[in-house]
């Protein structure tokens, strides 16, 4: 009897070992899966992580390129300070950053002595050109006179301030502008003479950075050191400039940045800028 009980007592414990060990080996295994599990989502999560900052990156670089699309350039029009503004800064706010940098424009300036006209190259002088097709819709040049006359040393009919103060072709000599300023383009420093009769070119105070709305009409050729944009070319007119300066100037600034006022007044009643051909 006692013997029978042992095996029946040997074999519940066998029984109980077994099913210990088949327990364990089960919980061995869940560990094994839920380890590959967890590390499984890890590297899922680490894949999407640089899927998604690699698409963001890119999409960045996309979003750039899309804001500059062939044939357009992003310029820097940059505000002058409201404290650092004169009462003859004329404020028309900024031009679009976006100007496109092919095609040509014509340029037309109605004054009172007659038509003047110019050609605008866009590849050359596109921050320049939407400067002033800008100033233009906002008839910032309306009415206003063309303020230096020089006959010596340089040949030259300055425009552009809308205060008519201005007393050399630098733009601090004559505090009239917009708002802002931008970078010089187009510069000849290859050329000779830098600035030949024809050429319209643009002011600046003589510091990098500082063109705004004066410019002047060459018409005769003329030697200036290369820093002043050069815009356009006179298509139409000279002989309504060449009629000003054989008028002469009144020597206002000969002490100062030469030449003067002219004797014979002009004045820009309308500055148009047509649309973009080509």
């Amino acid at each position: 009897m006692t013997s029978t009980r042992e095996r029946q007592r040997a074999a519940a414990r066998a029984r109980l070992e077994r099913e210990m060990a088949e327990r364990a080996a089960r919980a061995r295994k869940r560990r094994q899966t839920q380890a590959i599990v967890g590390a499984g989502a890890v590297l899922l999560l680490v894949v999407a992580g640089t899927v998604w900052l690699a698409s963001t990156l890119g999409g960045d670089d996309d979003k750039k390129q899309a804001a500059t699309p062939a044939g357009a350039v992003q310029c820097g029009y940059t505000e002058v300070p409201k404290e650092g503004r004169t009462k003859q800064v004329k404020d028309v706010g900024l031009p679009e950053a976006q100007q496109k940098n092919a095609g040509t424009q014509t340029m037309t300036m109605d004054t009172n002595l007659g038509p003047i006209t110019a050609k605008i190259d866009r590849a050359a002088v596109p921050c320049t050109a939407g400067s002033f097709t800008h100033l233009a819709s906002k008839g910032f040049f309306d009415n206003t006179k063309c303020h230096r006359l020089v006959t010596e040393g340089i040949k030259v009919l300055q425009c552009g301030d809308p205060s008519a103060t201005g007393k050399g072709w630098r733009e601090t000599d004559g505090t009239g502008g917009p708002s802002y300023n931008l970078a010089e383009e187009n510069l000849p420093t290859d050329k000779r003479p830098a600035y030949p009769e024809g050429v319209i070119a643009m002011a600046n105070s003589g510091q990098p950075g500082s063109t705004g709305s004066q410019f002047f009409i060459v018409y005769g050729d003329s030697q200036l050191d290369p820093n002043y944009t050069v815009l356009g070319t006179i298509t139409g007119g000279m002989d309504v400039v060449k009629q000003v300066a054989a008028a002469g100037d009144d020597k206002a600034f000969a002490q100062q940045a030469g030449g003067g006022h002219p004797k014979k007044e002009i004045v820009i009643n309308k500055l148009a800028m047509s649309d973009i051909q080509g």
